[in-house]
């Protein structure tokens, strides 16, 4: 994963109010919560809450697919954390035919 979906995965967190080891229930539980509070169905359609309903279901899209792809908390590695070029070649780069860099 690069800085940036980590970076997502954060403020989604930040967002909802998780910990670092949320359950998928505790992560539902959160969206639902919010949505109650800034659905436009139930506060009326203060534009404001409208954009914030967006942002909250962007954020439980983060995090349910980082949740179903793999399963782990939601706090990364210092090796999560390598740009895509880097991760590479942490992986492959003593391979001769892949561990090329990119110049």
């Amino acid at each position: 994963m690069t800085k940036s979906e980590w970076q997502a995965i954060f403020e989604a967190k930040e967002l909802f109010g998780l910990g670092d080891r949320a359950t998928l229930g505790e992560i539902k539980r959160s969206y639902r919560n919010k949505c109650k509070q800034y659905h436009p169905d139930l506060v009326g359609s203060d534009k404001e809450k409208g954009n914030m309903m967006r942002k909250l279901t962007r954020a439980y899209d983060v995090l349910l697919r980082h949740y179903d792809q793999f399963r782990i908390p939601l706090v990364p590695t210092d090796s999560d954390m390598l740009e895509p070029e880097d991760w590479w070649m942490d992986r492959f780069g003593q391979d001769p035919l892949w561990g090329k860099k990119k110049s």
